[in-house]
């Protein structure tokens, strides 16, 4: 898509990928709205880039419909609209309720709400962008984090149902599945997880300059560390052995000292 003059939206502004990506958007001529649950971050990006801030719970119903709202009030319709919000609680399957039900909401329930939001004049336009920060932890797993890992994968499978349902009526939907990207989420990461990492840490930056060439193309995924696709093969080819390989890479995680 042409980023000049779009209408564009980034919810998760206020730091990482998506100040990242608000920047980068800005930098191309886009016009942005930037949402965030810190107030005080998202403002500071807005003010940086000329953007609109609109602070609030990108996973809640009814500030999702704000947002929305209000991005069409500043920027007319909505022709990009990131969901890139999401949160890493960590734990296992012993994590508390409260925990998996967060985790649900955030990364799942966002785009949900989101797309409930953007559909109806999208499609009575025939076109619309959703781009969906995801995380390879959709695509492969995250040992250390199953609230995180099931709740991307059920991310993906929405990202993968939309391109499924409206792809061919003017939709553009694409996932954005990085691995190690150096934001606060990584930096809070248990030194085990962090250590345990194939593949090369990223910059916010780094990710965003993929993601704006991944635009032009449109394919559904944006894979920064292009690793991941052979992984996400070979679990789908060889599911034993990606098994294997995840047990064993849990194992070298444990041994980690968890005190760098």
């Amino acid at each position: 898509m042409e980023l000049k003059d779009a209408a564009v939206v980034v919810t998760g502004a206020g730091s990482g990928i998506g100040a990242a990506l608000a920047r980068r958007f800005a930098a191309a001529g886009a016009r942005l709205v930037v949402n965030d649950l810190d107030a005080a971050a998202v403002a500071r990006v807005a003010e940086e880039i000329g953007a609109t801030a609109v602070p609030g719970d990108a996973s809640a119903e009814r500030d999702v419909a704000a947002l929305v709202t209000a991005a069409r009030t500043h920027l007319g319709e909505i022709d990009l609209f990131c969901a890139n919000a999401g949160i890493e609680p960590g734990g296992g399957a012993d994590a508390p309720e409260q925990v998996w039900e967060r985790a649900w909401q955030v990364n799942v329930m966002s785009h949900i709400r989101a797309s409930q939001q953007l559909l109806g004049p999208w499609l009575a336009r025939g076109r619309g962008h959703f781009l969906a920060t995801v995380s390879s932890a959709g695509l492969l797993t995250h040992p250390a984090a199953a609230p995180y890992a099931v709740s991307k994968h059920g991310a993906l499978a929405f990202a993968e149902w939309l391109a499924a349902t409206y792809g061919d009526r003017g939709i553009t939907v694409q996932a954005l599945c990085p691995m190690g990207v150096r934001t606060e989420m990584y930096e809070r990461s248990d030194p085990a997880a962090k250590a345990a990492l194939d593949g090369a840490v990223l910059t916010p930056d780094e990710v965003a300059d993929t993601v704006v060439e991944a635009l032009a193309d449109g394919k559904f995924l944006i894979l920064p560390h292009p690793e991941v696709r052979d992984h996400y093969a070979l679990r789908a080819t060889d599911t034993d052995r990606w098994l294997t390989g995840m047990q064993r890479l849990r194992r070298r995680m444990e041994d980690i000292p968890t005190e760098a």
